[in-house]
């Protein structure tokens, strides 16, 4: 099977104490490029999801937004700095006793002073936190690989339907082009019988003025190439798997003898089938862009 570039999945995953949600979007590109989108507690596993998404995709530009709530009312606690309120009481009576005051320091008032008491976040079970949100984008990855798939089994088949029509045209030229030096040999003989009136026509000086022709207007090279390389694409499509950039050269080949064809004939039915023939060519190569 093939695989579109174009894809979205979506995966929640909600526990007791978090949930995690994972969107992932793609579009056309000619390499791997994945953005990551999270908050900045879960930045230490960048990396880890990164190898991880690279298992369901090999291109595209791809925006991952990952989404994490905490639902536990225990990572904060309060921690008391004792040392710190003891100098802080050992320098208040200090003053008293230096300025004759009276030391009036309360409890309440101690606690208040700088990082006396602060909160402190507990330390997080990383090892779960991975477990959930590998799960997430997992799902989330799938699905993505899912609507990938989808829209890669409706390109193949767009895509065979244009190369069976690109046979057609080249079945034409490949039955017309012969018929053309024999219609070029006949209108030949008949302007030299015109102008030489009843004078002999040299036949050998005829049939090498026909074989000049046949040599100029000759793309039976132009049109086995052509055939092998819608052949060999066909065959691509029907066994699937990562194909784009192959696909994207040979369709660049097919525009090359396209041309060719085109450069080389003179006949308006033969011209016409050639431009619809780049024409389909064209088409045929802006479906591979989407092809992973």
């Amino acid at each position: 099977m093939i695989k579109s570039m174009t894809g979205f999945g979506r995966n929640e995953i909600s526990e007791e104490e978090r949930k995690i949600t994972v969107e992932i979007k793609s579009v056309n590109h000619r390499y791997l490029d994945v953005n990551i989108k999270m908050p900045k507690k879960l930045s230490f596993f960048e990396a880890a999801i990164r190898a991880e998404l690279k298992k369901y995709m090999q291109r595209g530009k791809v925006d991952v937004f990952i989404a994490y709530e905490d639902f536990t009312e225990s990572n904060v606690c309060v921690k008391y700095n004792k040392e710190l309120a003891a100098e802080y009481l050992g320098y208040l009576k200090q003053m008293a006793d230096d300025f004759g005051l009276d030391n009036d320091i309360r409890v309440s008032a101690l606690s208040r002073y700088p990082e006396v008491l602060s909160m402190e976040e507990q330390p997080v079970d990383e090892e779960e936190i991975w477990k959930a949100l590998c799960n997430a984008v997992q799902g989330a990855a799938q699905r993505f690989v899912d609507t990938r798939l989808k829209e890669g089994e409706a390109l193949r088949t767009d895509l065979l339907n244009k190369l069976d029509g690109m046979l057609e045209h080249l079945a034409f030229i490949e039955e017309r082009s012969p018929q053309l030096v024999e219609e070029y040999k006949d209108k030949l003989r008949e302007r030299v019988r015109e102008l030489l009136e009843d004078t002999k026509i040299e036949e050998s000086r005829l049939l090498m003025e026909v074989t000049l022709f046949a040599d100029k207007i000759c793309v039976d090279e132009e049109l086995v190439r052509l055939r092998s390389h819608i052949e060999t694409t066909k065959q691509a499509l029907i066994e699937g798997g990562s194909i784009g950039r192959k696909l994207d050269f040979i369709a660049q080949e097919m525009n090359r003898e396209a041309n060719t064809i085109l450069s080389k004939t003179n006949n308006l039915e033969i011209s016409n089938r050639a431009i619809e023939l780049k024409t389909e060519i064209e088409k045929v190569r802006e479906q591979i862009q989407n092809i992973e």
